[in-house]
């Protein structure tokens, strides 16, 4: 909920005048920092989501995203949720060191999504860098998974959000 480039999200939304919401994943509120399984993670975000929608977000599409781990959870939900959109920060393609290694790749939860997608990335994340597809924008960003570059990742999101409206 803290690191820079989310809150450069939620000022890059708050520009084109989009109200954003952060949601922090329960394994992190419950101070673990392994993750629970996909399905765990992705049955509570769905649910956060949806409380959101009928009791606080203003009516309009639905931008969903996240970082790392939360970017895939946006991704595999995105369509259950009706997105019209999914920001993706540092999204982790494959364990570092395992980009070799064809079954440990999680690019295929990016590739099915089916609206516009924009992935923020570092050029020198351990994790790997997805490549452009259809309907799908990468902008490599100096850095690592950390993605410390506030201001220019705030720019790039605003820009990209300006046209997704």
């Amino acid at each position: 909920m803290e690191a820079p480039d989310l809150k450069a999200a939620v000022r890059a939304a708050a520009s084109v005048g989009l109200t954003a919401a952060l949601i922090e994943q329960p394994y992190r509120v419950a101070g673990r920092r392994s993750q629970a399984p996909a399905i765990q993670l992705d049955t509570s975000w769905v649910s956060a989501v949806r409380q959101l929608k009928d009791r606080e977000l203003p009516s309009g599409p639905l931008l969903v995203g996240g970082r790392s781990a939360g970017a895939r959870v946006a991704c595999r939900t995105g369509a259950e949720l009706g997105a019209h959109a999914v920001l993706c920060l540092a999204f982790p393609v494959h364990p570092p060191g395992k980009a070799d290694d064809p079954t440990k790749s999680r690019l295929s939860e990016l590739e099915a999504v089916t609206v516009p997608v924009l992935v923020v990335q570092g050029e020198s994340d351990p994790f790997g860098r997805p490549p452009p597809g259809p309907g799908r924008t990468v902008v490599l960003v100096p850095g690592n998974h950390s993605l410390r570059g506030a201001a220019e990742i705030e720019r790039i999101i605003a820009e990209w959000l300006a046209k997704q409206l």
